[in-house]
């Protein structure tokens, strides 16, 4: 028997997570594809086509498909891969399952929404559109979530033959999970284990991630392999020296672009426990996004994945994400209408890159006013509009105008879901680096892949290896 890994996505970049696993035995082959993630960002603009129109394999070979979590740069392109002929499980954790039923939706109305836009604009110009039909559509959603299979953490599952499933939460977002694999091989078992997207070992809504059994093969994502975050502790005082500079202070707006998974629901449970200690200023928090409204709700049905003193604070706040001024914004006409408010306020609405979604909008009609401000919370992936503002674009081009940034861009680490490279070191720790075979860095851009590999070759791992998309290896 031989068992092959080939990346296909977030190889030497951050986005379009995908890796391929092939079990060849007397029996034929298994195909096992971890994750189908969208490439977004500089992923998309380094090359001539776009790599999220074609998988580097045929999609109606694959037998099964496992989901890390439900974010759109690892289970985004879940749609096109059924569409396309995939027709095996996909297995998930619960709330991995009941996010991706609405964020693969909205990805959905995203793509046509976009290309019907680009149609509309180069008809007004005299032309014929040169963009290609949307990835999917929102009909291609139901049969795709029709395939999901839900396994709980900890709970060992047959996905195939030989090949037994456990997941263990890696605390990144609600129902994130690393993937362990237990791979039958000729009377020996190969533990094969993919970190999925790391947390934080921090104080926040969700646990710790948890250690593993003992693994022969790790692929372990890099996001923030080279760098540390901010000390938690001034997470809530620096959040509220921002309200208050930019909305009590400065009469401006605070624009803050957040994932509608995880991130949203960090910034009411922070915003929620400074109006529970009176220290909020009275002024007003519209969430504008349809998707983190839901997604909040979905959070709420999987309290039990809290930490415990989170789920202790529920017992006498049992709305952690809704205060007094939090208006929560679904409809587009409501949406619209904050960008005529001339009153301070602060506006979270997706996406967290700005690739996407109400917070272009809100880009567009802000970022020409000095007393206005853009909070950037996580990561922004190169070359998307969020790195961009961060490295000091004077000028960013929204809706085929160009936009001067006259607005303040600000930062806080606190809030990024990812691990940092201390963390990613931790999170390895429970690991004998002596039985480990060979570690695979992915989900990272050069700097921090590198960064990391040299801080684990330090920790005592003897091969660690960065792949380049498309390339195979026998484990």
């Amino acid at each position: 028997m031989s068992i092959f890994l080939t990346s296909h996505g977030a190889a030497g970049t951050v986005t379009g997570s995908k890796h391929l696993i092939e079990v060849r035995g007397d029996q034929g082959v298994f195909r096992l594809l971890l994750d189908c993630g969208m490439f977004q960002g500089e992923a998309l603009r380094e090359v001539r086509h776009d790599p999220n129109r074609s998988f580097g394999f045929d999609p109606r070979e694959i037998d099964a498909l496992v989901l890390s979590h439900a974010h759109i740069d690892h289970s985004g392109l879940v749609p096109r891969l059924v569409a396309e002929g995939f027709n095996g499980p996909i297995w998930s954790t619960p709330a991995t399952r009941d996010l991706c039923d609405i964020m693969l939706l909205d990805s959905a109305h995203i793509q046509e929404y976009d290309h019907a836009f680009e149609v509309k604009r180069a008809g007004e110009r005299g032309r014929q559109a040169e963009v290609e039909g949307p990835l999917y559509t929102k009909d291609d959603v139901p049969p795709a979530m029709a395939l999901f299979r839900t396994v709980e953490y900890a709970t060992p599952t047959v996905i195939g033959p030989g090949i037994t499933l456990t997941y263990t939460d890696t605390g990144h977002i609600l129902g994130s999970a690393a993937i362990h694999l237990d791979i039958e091989n000729e009377g020996r078992t190969l533990h094969f284990s993919f970190t999925g997207d790391v947390g934080r070992y921090v104080d926040r809504l969700l646990p710790e991630p948890q250690p593993f059994r003992q693994a022969h093969v790790i692929v372990c994502e890099s996001t923030y392999g080279d760098r540390d975050h901010a000390p938690v502790k001034e997470a809530e005082d620096t959040l509220l020296r921002h309200v208050t500079d930019v909305c009590v202070k400065g009469r401006g707006k605070l624009l803050i672009p957040a994932f509608s998974i995880g991130k949203t629901q960090e910034l009411l449970y922070t915003l929620n426990a400074l109006n529970n200690d009176g220290r909020l200023p009275r002024i007003p928090v519209y969430v504008d996004s349809p998707l983190a409204i839901s997604a909040t709700v979905i959070a709420r049905e999987h309290s039990t994945l809290f930490r415990d003193a989170v789920r202790d604070e529920l017992e006498h706040d049992p709305d952690l994400f809704t205060f007094p001024g939090v208006e929560f914004v679904r409809s587009p006409d409501r949406s619209k209408q904050l960008n005529g408010l001339k009153e301070p306020c602060i506006i979270i609405a997706a996406s967290g890159m700005m690739e996407a979604g109400r917070i272009r909008h809100h880009l567009r009609n802000s970022l020409h006013d000095p007393a206005n401000a853009v909070l950037v919370v996580g990561f922004c992936a190169p070359g998307t509009l969020g790195d961009k503002l961060l490295r000091g674009a004077e000028e960013v081009s929204l809706f085929g105008d160009r936009i001067p940034v006259k607005a303040r861009i600000l930062r806080m680490d606190f809030y990024s879901a990812h691990a940092d490279r201390g963390e990613l070191v931790r999170f390895l720790q429970c690991q004998d680096p002596g039985q480990v075979r060979r570690v695979f860095l992915v989900h990272g851009v050069d700097h921090a892949l590198e960064g990391l590999r040299e801080r684990l070759l330090e920790g005592g791992f003897k091969k660690v290896v960065i792949p380049e998309r498309g390339e195979r290896y026998e484990l």
